[in-house]
């Protein structure tokens, strides 16, 4: 029996990974942890831990006994309404010294491998000419990002150290059932065939389904070529704007409602609203290459786009 913990056990991608371990290995039991006493777990609930907040202060200990291996996954990510005076010194507090201080208690607890979910902006938010690689060295400046390459690369050197064998992933953006974000904004719309000026956009983007995701997290559990190593996930294909709302339309059996509005016009109407992230991951392109999963770990992904988002909006 392989005993894992993960953290972040309540949200989008721990909830679906949680369960997709249990079906797929008999030989898994799964140790979630959870950061408040959530509505349905209570502290005595089997295989359950409410921790609290994750900090450098986090005491681990208990929810760590007899564990092989950890899924990190809680994070602070970004905040709609930011009210901190520092947002910059949050995200590291949580995403950095709350990482390493896990994972320093792991391995005095015996833990053997600790897989940390990263992020693809660690690489940036857009690609120009080429797509982004698990070994590129350019890193963006965005607080969040920021603190997450920061734990991995105290991660990467707390395993040189010691026998904490150490896997990172940097998935782009992960759709599937229950999703949320700016993804489900675009389903709302699409779903009520709102009128969007989207036509013609000919980015490329790099996503990947909940279950491309799981299938390779379960990978990284067990094989011997991901120790200490970083690996980006993704779908097979990358899709275009336009062709994302085309694809969620036809799942929804509604029209695809698209007109063109230029490109210039589209960045200074959501500039004055305040949205230039949002219009960016819209029409800029963000590619990533996977060739290393393939090579290291023979790896592909299993699940196409079509059938992940189909099975996206079937569960919606």
């Amino acid at each position: 029996m392989l005993r894992i913990l993960m953290t972040g056990s309540s949200g989008f991608i721990g909830n679906y990974l949680g369960k997709y371990l249990l079906s797929s290995d008999s030989n898994y039991e799964v140790i979630n942890t959870y950061r408040n006493d959530i509505q349905g777990v209570t502290i005595k609930e089997k295989n359950a831990f409410i921790i609290g907040e994750i900090n450098s202060q986090t005491n681990w200990q208990q929810a760590l006994q007899n564990i092989d291996v950890v899924i990190h996954l809680a994070a602070r990510v970004h905040i709609m309404q930011e009210i901190s005076n520092d947002p910059l010194q949050e995200f590291i507090e949580t995403n950095s010294r709350g990482t390493i201080n896990l994972a320093q208690q792991a391995l005095k607890s015996g833990v053997k491998r600790f897989i940390y979910l990263s992020s693809i902006k660690v690489n940036g938010e857009e690609t120009i000419n080429r797509a982004f690689t698990a070994d590129d060295n350019n890193i963006s400046k965005d607080p969040y990002a920021y603190s997450k390459h920061l734990a991995e690369q105290e991660l990467l050197t707390l395993a040189k150290q010691s026998n904490l064998e150490v896997v990172i992933i940097r998935p782009p953006l992960v759709y599937g059932p229950g999703v949320k974000g700016n993804l489900q904004r675009l389903i709302t719309l699409v779903k009520k065939e709102f009128p969007l000026p989207l036509a013609g956009i000919e980015n490329q983007r790099s996503i990947v389904g909940i279950e491309n995701l799981c299938d390779f997290i379960q990978t990284c559990i067990h094989h011997p070529a991901a120790i200490n190593e970083i690996f980006l996930v993704k779908d097979k294909e990358d899709i275009s704007t336009t062709t994302l709302i085309k694809l969620l339309a036809r799942a929804m059996d509604k029209k695809v409602r698209l007109f063109y509005l230029p490109k210039k016009i589209l960045l200074w109407i959501f500039s004055i609203i305040g949205k230039e992230n949002e219009i960016s991951r819209l029409l800029g392109s963000l590619q990533i290459d996977i060739t290393k999963n393939k090579q290291r770990l023979n790896w592909e992904p299993k699940i196409s786009t079509i059938e992940g988002l189909k099975d996206m909006i079937k569960h919606q």
